[in-house]
């Protein structure tokens, strides 16, 4: 039996620490017309995320594609569900040539869930990192990816596009997925993650499997130190948590605010955990200083390899 929240256990005040600053620079106004030009969707957007000054400033942006209509209804999700469009076909052009003039050197691209598709759209994201990667050799390449149903068809075609970063959000601990996240299921979640990574090194690849978690709603730490520690048996050596906020009256309530204190404690213990980057903060969300994450020791060897091999390419093709 699925638990359940109380809605009257919401904390309307939101305390000091979270606070946003509006967008409105410069840099943020190029990168909204580089967006818009190319008719593309943001996550940054459709989720409300509260870093969206400071990103896009930065010229960081998590581009979503497949639509901005999800097929599932998480319960803690900002973007709207129903049937989908049909798939852009141009789409992952259109990606990777804004990727290539905004001049990323980390891009993360994610998706709405499309269970409407029998592939879920994992063609699609396979065609995006792969003309990514034609576009912009230099640029690490995060995919945030649904589940798939955990099919291995599909995770084969996005390990065979060879992204450097998989992320797949297992979002909350056990108890509360249920309730949390539509039609998922936290053990599938943790089998997609190590999968991915099993496929890669099948292959030959490095890759670097990331997930995240959002604190605030009714956890234990107990919970959640499981949650660290099924994550680690599942290969997974990349971190976010970040304090859940309640997009509107309809979506799951706010049961606590996590003091940054605690965020960086968590932080401290996920690193003697085993995991090699994490980022532990009130605001951190999934793609927030994603590009932090760069320095990652496979992504570098995985693009030098790849500079090699293309130049070697570039050389016995010289008449």
């Amino acid at each position: 039996m699925a638990c359940k929240i109380d809605p009257a256990l919401h904390t309307d005040k939101k305390p000091d620490w979270i606070r946003v600053k509006a967008p409105g620079s410069p840099q943020w106004a190029e990168t909204n017309r580089i967006v818009k030009e190319n008719g593309l969707v943001t996550v940054c957007e459709e989720a409300g995320c509260p870093n969206i000054g400071e990103c896009w400033e930065k010229k960081h942006a998590t581009f979503m594609i497949m639509g901005d209509t999800c097929t599932r209804a998480c319960a803690f999700c900002n973007v709207k569900t129903g049937m989908p469009e049909a798939l852009v076909a141009d789409e992952p052009l259109k990606v990777a040539d804004a990727i290539a003039r905004m001049g990323l050197s980390h891009a993360v691209i994610t998706s709405v869930d499309r269970d409407d598709l029998a592939d879920g759209g994992a063609r699609h994201i396979a065609r995006t990192v792969i003309e990514i990667r034609k576009a912009s050799p230099l640029t690490t390449i995060e995919v945030l990816t649904p589940d798939f149903h955990a099919k291995e068809e599909c995770l084969q075609m996005i390990a065979a596009a060879r992204p450097h970063i998989f992320n797949h959000n297992v979002e909350t601990v056990e108890r509360l997925t249920p309730l949390v996240r539509s039609r998922a299921q936290y053990h599938r979640s943790l089998h997609v993650l190590k999968r991915a990574r099993e496929m890669a090194a099948e292959a030959g690849q490095k890759l670097a499997t990331k997930s995240g978690l959002m604190l605030g709603l009714g956890e234990t730490e107990t919970e959640l130190f499981q949650a660290m520690d099924d994550l680690r048996e599942h290969d997974v050596t990349v971190l976010t948590l970040g304090q859940y906020l309640r997009p509107s009256a309809q979506h799951l309530p706010v049961i606590e605010y996590i003091h940054p204190d605690t965020f960086e404690n968590y932080k401290q213990i996920a690193l003697k955990k085993g995991f090699r980057h994490v980022a532990s903060a009130p605001l951190v969300r999934s793609s927030y200083h994603a590009a932090d994450f760069r320095p990652e020791l496979d992504v570098l060897e995985a693009i030098e390899a790849d500079l090699l091999s293309m130049k070697t390419v570039a050389r016995a093709s010289c008449p």
